[in-house]
């Protein structure tokens, strides 16, 4: 070996350490320097292998699909139960049962990039999985269907969005919400869209009157009412213009990582254990104010569940 090849060497493995430690097993780190960058080219399950470690993204608002409850360091959620569900498939696939988790938070703006430049190696939330997106991520089958309306308060008069007109509309950055009532705006008449960071910023920004709706997700609408200290003073409504599908996130092309995640999902749908795992998040009360969803099951989610399928609609 050359003085120079030693030198290099030293130089990675130096590297190595440092990304390692970056941050401790169930920490909720800043998410913005890539721990994995080679993952595209060796594979995220060899990726995972040789480090010992799956990185797992994570939302700290979208209830009740991931967020941070009552500890700030662990996620909870419909989406987080079957990202385990997935960890536990890896374990079993790669005969790691010691297989550590590191938690990276992610946003409506950063998730992509972050799963794309290897930092996340899957990222179960609220994402919608739709054909621009298909050209920088792959997706899992979906495990969850949605429509975007709008909450606002019982009194504002507001019943639809053709009553937007002149008024402020709020809606998270990021999002497909924003790209489509950006669309829109002139033809509906909205006085002004503002984009907030997340979910509960949005939500803040209408119960301090900065707007008059806030426009998301249905079930991410019904998380966010369910935080207010009156919950029975707002309503979600209006027609959804549009209907998407949610699905987990993975690097392009890993058709081996893929293949565990979809078959991890679809063996959760397949026991009838999901059912459990939606009533637990929708049907009963949930952390941290306890609060029932009271959200259906939806015939569309049914489905879905029934032909799992990793399509876009």
């Amino acid at each position: 070996m050359t003085h120079k090849r030693s030198i290099t060497s030293l130089l990675c493995a130096s590297a190595l350490m440092l990304g390692l430690s970056a941050c401790s097993d169930n920490k909720a780190p800043s998410s913005e320097k890539p721990a994995g960058g080679d993952a595209a080219a060796s594979g995220t399950l060899d990726k995972i292998k040789k480090s010992g470690t799956i990185v797992l993204g994570y939302r700290d608002s979208s209830i009740p699909f991931s967020y941070i409850a009552d500890n700030p360091n662990q996620p909870v959620g419909y989406a987080h139960d079957l990202q385990l569900k997935v960890v536990d498939a890896v374990k079993q696939k790669l005969n790691m049962p010691d297989l550590k988790i590191r938690y990276n938070l992610v946003t409506s703006q950063n998730r992509i990039p972050l799963v794309s430049n290897g930092t996340v190696d899957l990222e179960c939330g609220s994402t919608t999985n739709n054909k621009e997106r298909q050209q920088q991520v792959d997706f899992s089958v979906g495990f969850f269907e949605v429509g975007s309306r709008l909450l606002t308060a019982k009194d504002s008069g507001v019943k639809d969005f053709a009553d937007l007109k002149g008024k402020k509309l709020v809606t998270t950055a990021g999002t497909t919400s924003e790209r489509y009532i950006r669309q829109h705006q002139q033809e509906l008449g909205i006085g002004e869209i503002i984009s907030a960071k997340d979910h509960a910023e949005s939500f803040l920004m209408l119960q301090n009157g900065r707007a008059a709706a806030f426009m998301m997700d249905d079930i991410l609408l019904a998380g966010e009412k369910s935080k207010a200290a009156d919950p029975n003073k707002w309503e979600i409504v209006g027609t959804a213009p549009i209907h998407e599908i949610y699905g987990c996130m993975l690097r392009k092309g890993d058709t081996g990582f893929k293949q565990v995640v979809d078959d991890a999902i679809k063996a959760t749908y397949s026991s009838g254990e999901i059912n459990k795992m939606y009533e637990k998040w929708f049907q009963q009360p949930i952390p941290p104010k306890n609060i029932n969803l009271n959200f259906k099951m939806s015939d569309q989610l049914k489905a879905l569940i029934s032909n799992p399928h990793d399509r876009d609609q």
